[in-house]
């Protein structure tokens, strides 16, 4: 019981902390504790449907080059798969939803699900090796909410300009793909090919923060009107 205890608590606080930090960047008109925890838990159970379909994308990398394999095991396999999984819950999620009226809540809700995400991975990798949720911690699990995060910032941008909605939404899943296939690809090479991951991340980590700064004043700037 206490190894499970263990396992549970270090998979779900980094994923908590994002999340609560996240609703705090909205915290003039935050959105509905409800809301914010149904969305993680969408985001938990995406983890699934994810993983089988990873496993059959996976297949056509046994028959390809080593660099065309990590190519598309990074691209297709996890960031398109992943990505593209977290965007259906999350359309889901958005979908009639009252509270949904500004750009930054479309961060917030992404962030929610993609944390939700990585908590189940979390648990996952835990299960076998209890020190890699300390390392997910720092890596892992902020990259999802990054990538995520960039993509819910466009489908804000698409709920408040339904001229370019589609434009929006296409931008912010692509963008979503390319942050999340980068990271694997360099993490997957190993040596010092890994630390390249490490730039996206941190990169990943400032861009969400720019646009969230951006999707507040865009929030402020109709809220005055």
């Amino acid at each position: 019981m206490t190894d499970f205890l263990v396992l549970f608590v270090g998979a779900a606080l980094p994923a908590l902390v994002l999340v609560l930090w996240f609703r705090a960047l909205d915290r003039k008109r935050p959105e509905p504790l409800g809301r914010v925890g149904w969305s993680v838990l969408l985001g938990f159970v995406a983890a699934a449907p994810a993983a089988f379909l990873g496993i059959l994308a996976s297949l056509p990398a046994a028959y390809m080059p080593g660099p065309l394999a990590l190519v598309w095991l990074a691209f297709v396999t996890a960031a398109l798969v992943e990505e593209g999984v977290k965007y259906l819950f999350l359309r889901i999620q958005l979908k009639r939803n009252p509270h949904f009226d500004e750009v930054m809540d479309g961060i917030v809700y992404a962030a929610s699900v993609s944390l939700g995400f990585a908590f189940a991975e979390n648990l996952l990798y835990g299960l076998d090796d209890r020190g890699a949720l300390v390392i997910r911690a720092f890596t892992a699990v902020p990259m999802h909410a990054a990538a995520t995060g960039i993509m819910g910032y466009w489908l804000g941008r698409a709920k408040r300009e339904p001229e370019a909605a589609s434009a929006h939404a296409r931008r912010g899943f692509l963008c979503a793909v390319l942050v999340h296939g980068l990271y694997d690809l360099f993490l997957f090479a190993g040596g010092a090919a890994a630390l390249l991951s490490m730039a996206v991340l941190v990169w990943a980590v400032y861009r969400v923060v720019a646009l969230a700064r951006d999707a507040r004043a865009q929030d402020e700037a109709r809220a005055a009107v």
